[in-house]
């Protein structure tokens, strides 16, 4: 365990972001920010920076067994990398960025599920599972959440509709954390 949150915890974080996400994006028209987020280079760089903080702490504090002699240089590369990718990638930085910080969420999430008995506990994996899915295809294929909040966006019953399911989805996370975690 790296993170040593519990499930409540993590219900309880895990929902109320969900919540507070959807509420906003159902009082939000659908051709909000969101359109122009994906080449946005300010959020690029800032969900960059923090996806470098998270993997810098990771790094620094977990357990590598017999692969500890690999802690320090890439301490070192991780910054480098860091620098060089801001440089150098200008196409679609904040999608990428947004992928690798889905990837690092979806662990602690994993983790406070892990061998728990509560059938109820399958809706963070659930939800863990699609970051991490996600994730992936949107650090190899930025492209693809361009053409997912153009879909997404293109009426206001269909955003609505969306942003009401992840609503939904976030209470039933939140109850479980009251009730069964």
């Amino acid at each position: 365990m790296i993170y040593h949150l519990s499930l409540h915890t993590i219900g309880l974080i895990t929902g109320s972001f969900l919540v507070l996400l959807s509420l906003a994006a159902i009082f939000l028209p659908a051709d909000n920010f969101l359109p122009r987020f994906p080449r946005s280079q300010a959020a690029g760089a800032a969900l960059l920076t923090l996806d470098l903080v998270w993997s810098f702490w990771l790094l620094a504090t977990m357990e590598m067994g017999e692969f500890s002699a690999f802690r320090r240089p890439l301490l070192i590369i991780l910054p480098v990398g860091f620098i060089l990718v801001l440089r150098f990638v200008d196409e679609f930085l904040a999608v990428r960025a947004l992928g690798i910080l889905c990837l690092l969420a979806a662990e602690p999430l994993l983790d406070a599920a892990f061998l728990r008995p509560e059938t109820s506990r399958l809706l963070v994996t659930v939800l863990a599972y699609l970051m991490i899915v996600a994730g992936l295809f949107w650090v190899t294929m930025p492209y693809l959440l361009r053409d997912q909040i153009h879909w997404s966006t293109k009426t206001a019953g269909r955003w609505r509709l969306l942003s009401g399911l992840g609503f939904v989805f976030g209470v039933a996370i939140l109850v479980c954390a009251f009730v069964a975690y």
